[in-house]
């Protein structure tokens, strides 16, 4: 049965597209700006099983952006918090939460213990970014990647693309290139912006430790990756069935 606060969503896809996504089970990675929103868009659409994945702890410096970080959650668990918000979204939820870092053991072993209809990389960190892409694709699960974000401030720019067809984007240029080492040059889909990030916004610091800088953001440019991504893997889901 179909809710009733699914309705407005049944209204618009039918009673078959809507039942294909309450059965459905995806996985997401990074619960940033991008990544948390993008959990939110997928489980207000209706997929009904989701795991999210993050080791992180909201920090003040992610109220601009995050849609977990208030003053009141500062230093929570990011993934903890979200949950709790998931849940009082739909209920009724199949959410499993890891609050853990991705490193290449425990991605093998996340990739295996479930049939996953589709994979969100939404991290930060570039080498266990790539890791995960790449053991996506050669398990053949469907995967879609955020590229950069930061230092943006035009949605309208905002594409959905294969990965070797990026351009200008620094994090998008990291991934081609580590991809490319693997003998991986496309079949990757991916959410970035060209447009150009000013470089005088980026600071290098041990403070942005696993990453090596920090860079400027604004309040919506995350958000509107994250309902992108999430537009991804909502269409792609339908399109399966």
């Amino acid at each position: 049965m179909i809710p009733y606060w699914m309705s407005r969503t049944q209204l618009m896809l039918g009673d078959e597209k809507m039942e294909q996504l309450m059965h459905k089970n995806v996985l997401i990675i990074g619960l940033g700006g991008v990544g948390a929103i993008c959990a939110e868009m997928i489980v207000r659409a209706g997929v009904g099983k989701i795991t999210i994945v993050d080791n992180d702890k909201v920090d003040a410096s992610n109220i601009n952006r995050q849609i977990q970080a208030l003053h009141s959650t500062v230093a929570l668990p990011k993934a903890k918090v979200l949950s709790a918000r998931l849940l009082d979204i739909n209920p009724e939820l199949d959410l499993t939460v890891h609050e853990m870092y991705i490193k290449e053991e425990i991605t093998t072993n996340l990739l295996a213990s479930e049939p996953w209809d589709y994979v969100v990389d939404c991290i930060d960190t570039l080498s266990c970014k790539v890791f995960l892409i790449k053991k996506c694709l050669d398990m053949k699960l469907p995967i879609v990647s955020s590229m950069g974000a930061g230092g943006k401030v035009d949605p309208s720019q905002i594409a959905v693309t294969d990965i070797s067809k990026t351009y200008v984007c620094n994090l998008a240029r990291y991934v081609r290139k580590r991809l490319q080492s693997l003998g991986v040059k496309k079949g990757l889909k991916v959410v970035f912006s060209p447009e150009k990030a000013d470089q005088d916004k980026i600071i290098v610091t041990e403070k942005a430790f696993p990453k090596k800088s920090i860079i400027g953001t604004l309040s919506y440019m995350p958000a509107m990756f994250g309902c992108t991504v999430a537009s991804v893997v909502i269409r792609d889901l339908m399109a399966t069935d």
